[in-house]
């Protein structure tokens, strides 16, 4: 079985009014996935409050929900 890109797994319980939410936001952003759209808030989120900064010269593919290694970028939609 071939090595999982996103290894970790968080789960979340969220009432029907959070869930239709996020799915609403989804599909107005056109986010392939549940999974997508829910890195997508917490990057804003976390960037907002200036936990995520990107470094100059960082590259597209290096994005992700935080960084994986020090002078990585924050994070980004791409998938």
């Amino acid at each position: 079985m071939p090595e999982l890109e996103r290894p970790e797994r968080l789960q979340i319980m969220l009432t029907a009014d959070e869930l239709a939410a996020l799915e609403n936001w989804r599909y107005d952003n056109r986010m392939p996935s549940r999974s997508a759209a829910v890195r997508e808030l917490l990057r804003r989120g976390l960037s907002s409050e200036g936990f995520l900064r990107a470094d100059h010269g960082i590259k597209s593919q290096d994005y992700g929900v935080l960084p994986t290694a020090p002078g990585d970028g924050a994070a980004d939609a791409d998938e």
